[in-house]
């Protein structure tokens, strides 16, 4: 299966795959909205949500992280149960996630 055409836009060429054999593969993209970066990553549709917001951090702050600083969008709105499974959340194959600060921060 050949992923959607908008996961493909401003992503590099790796792709992080996440979880095993379970499920629908979903190819998604996730934005994080400070660094101005994406990265695609392919995860099965009974993934939680956590997961995937893991992976990203790890993909955007390879130095480290706190992840309860940072919250997950789809469509704009922040996904609230984390620990619900990207299908339970309405993801779909080919859907973008926001990857942001839970408060803002100030520019210096």
């Amino acid at each position: 299966m050949t992923a959607p055409f908008v996961t493909e836009l401003r992503v590099g060429p790796d792709v992080v795959v996440l979880g095993g054999g379970n499920g629908a593969v979903l190819h998604l993209k996730v934005q994080q909205a400070e660094l101005w970066e994406a990265i695609r990553i392919d995860a099965p549709d009974l993934l939680p949500v956590s997961a995937v917001k893991l992976a990203a951090l790890q993909e955007f702050y390879p130095s480290g992280f706190i992840a309860d600083d940072f919250i997950v969008k789809l469509r704009g709105y922040e996904i609230l149960r984390e620990g619900e499974s990207l299908a339970a959340s309405g993801v779909k194959d080919g859907s973008t996630l926001l990857l942001a600060r839970r408060r803002r921060r100030p520019v210096r």
